[in-house]
């Protein structure tokens, strides 16, 4: 063999020229938007929040977190499996497999995008704030609750615990699991103050006139709310990227927010 072929042979080599092209050494994992087709049962993760997600007079989820799902099952052809879940451990939830995914008024965080992946958004959280009647003379603003002697009342691991603390530093927080107990404490007179997402203050405070009022309005603290789901599954991101464009252009997700945030209408299901 004369010195140039060597030489071409060697080089060829040396670039994987002349070995044949190494094989996948594994198959791409199924999605889980594949996943759901073939099961036939789209398994969403929430948690109860009123008027998002709650039960009816007959035990039945309803809310504007369960239409949402069940919009998204039915245009998916499959069937919807609620899956009711701590809101504390909602995303370890979601990441040990639990279900397909968490569609429950959860905000975009940093915090909770460096474990999920979010769609993009198809609502937006405000948080609001409802006052203890008796104890509300004095507060006016936020500044007349950012003080260690007022105790404020919020819901574990929420949006509007964040918030709340972020406003009001100094007062003394009472943290619990739901919002009911939140919302007792108040209309006790054991604290003096709620907040939450809108629109459960305002529509507790129309509920109690007597024992609770809104002395102002808070404006702070707008967050989008999103679909979220396990890491590394670009496939079925894509499809719900596309098909919150799609619900949101034909006026169906406004007329759901208006049916379950602007009206009451709903109420009497609950009763």
């Amino acid at each position: 063999m004369n010195s140039l072929k060597r030489f071409v042979l060697c080089a060829f080599a040396a670039l994987g020229l002349l070995l044949p092209p190494a094989a996948p050494s594994h198959a791409a994992p199924e999605s889980t938007m594949d996943a759901i087709v073939k099961r036939g049962t789209l398994r969403v993760g929430f948690s109860s929040f009123v008027p998002w997600a709650m039960q009816d007079r007959n035990g039945k989820y309803i809310g504007f977190e369960i239409d949402v799902a069940q919009r998204l099952a039915d245009d998916l052809g499959v069937k919807l499996q609620p899956v009711p879940t701590s809101w504390d451990g909602i995303i370890p939830a979601l990441l040990a497999g639990k279900f397909d995914m968490i569609i429950g008024s959860m905000a975009i965080t940093p915090k909770r995008a460096m474990s999920v992946n979010f769609t993009v958004p198809y609502d937006t959280a405000y948080i609001d704030v409802t006052l203890n009647r008796e104890k509300a003379g004095g507060i006016k603003s936020l500044a007349d609750l950012n003080r260690p002697e007022v105790v404020v009342a919020v819901r574990n691991g929420t949006t509007a615990a964040l918030a709340a603390k972020k406003l009001v530093p100094a007062a003394t927080f009472r943290v619990f699991n739901d919002e009911a107990p939140a919302v007792e404490e108040v209309l006790a007179g054991r604290a003096h103050a709620f907040f939450s997402s809108a629109p459960l203050p305002a529509m507790e405070t129309l509920r109690n006139p007597d024992k609770l009022v809104q002395n102002f309005e808070l404006q702070a603290f707008r967050a989008p709310i999103a679909i979220a789901v396990r890491k590394g599954d670009a496939d079925t991101l894509n499809v719900l990227d596309g098909w919150i464009r799609m619900v949101e252009e034909e006026g169906w997700l406004q007329e759901r927010r208006d049916y379950w945030f602007k009206s009451n209408q709903w109420e009497s299901l609950l009763k």
